[in-house]
């Protein structure tokens, strides 16, 4: 299966909500997808995209909005801690050998009807443990959303038996205007921050939502400090935007 295959068109979605980013919409359109599939069609999908463009946070709303059991992997989890820390998000013991608690979580997601999303995924592909969540959907047919980095898809297609239960792929898309709008709205209370401004920190940062709202900190720090109400590009002047880089060293 292409992961190109199944994409969400973002034109076609929405546009409503105060803080609804454009990857939230994504992400939500995504698990919806799998939510609402017929009975006959898998019900994996996935959520992919480079670092800071915000899966994350698209994945807190939309376990929020669906009451999905949320869990974000790390990278020294075993199988077992997977299964252990699905358990504890279910408020159920984390007991038994690995065979009984796959069976104890699937178990779950069919009384309660409820999602299951997985976070930072590429962790699990590491360790291995795809087919544990193979299981757990076999076991369930619960809508799973996992989420990660830019090449997942590409690490899945090791695992066939996994790859082809998947109903759909979707990118990330990187931050713009209307975005930083909405965070600017968001995380800038004392200093409203001019849409060129805007345009400069989406463009310098390639769309990277994390670095957006380092510089609309550094924005509103910058409004408070000359004590005025709005900062546009004329004020920001020639200070240096928060690209990531390391500084280099002056000589």
């Amino acid at each position: 299966m292409n992961e190109n295959a199944n994409v969400i068109n973002f034109d076609s979605m929405p546009q409503s909500g105060t803080a609804m980013l454009r990857n939230v919409r994504l992400c939500a359109v995504l698990l919806e997808r799998a939510i609402e599939r017929p009975a006959h069609l898998p019900g994996m999908v996935c959520f992919y995209g480079p670092s800071g463009w915000g899966k994350s946070f698209s994945a807190a709303y939309c376990a929020n909005k669906h009451r999905a059991y949320y869990v974000e992997c790390k990278s020294s989890w075993t199988k077992k801690a997977l299964l252990g820390a699905i358990l504890n998000e279910m408020g159920l013991p984390q007991t038994g050998t690995l065979y009984e608690m796959t069976d104890q979580i699937a178990e779950q997601l069919v009384l309660s009807q409820r999602p299951l999303i997985i976070d930072e995924m590429d962790h699990i592909v590491e360790k291995k443990a795809v087919e544990i969540i193979r299981d757990i959907y076999e076991g369930s047919n619960a809508p799973i959303l996992m989420i990660g980095e830019e090449m997942l898809p590409a690490k899945l297609r090791r695992w066939e038996r996994f790859h082809n239960r998947m109903l759909a792929w979707q990118p990330a898309q990187p931050a713009d205007l209307n975005d930083a709008r909405q965070l600017a709205r968001i995380y800038c209370h004392k200093v409203q921050v001019a849409d060129d401004l805007l345009e400069l920190f989406v463009q310098a940062t390639r769309g990277c939502t994390r670095r957006v709202c380092v510089n609309l900190y550094q924005a509103e720090t910058l409004g408070i400090s000359l004590g005025l109400d709005k900062v546009d590009l004329k004020t920001w002047g020639d200070r240096p935007i928060y690209t990531g880089d390391a500084p280099k060293r002056r000589v």
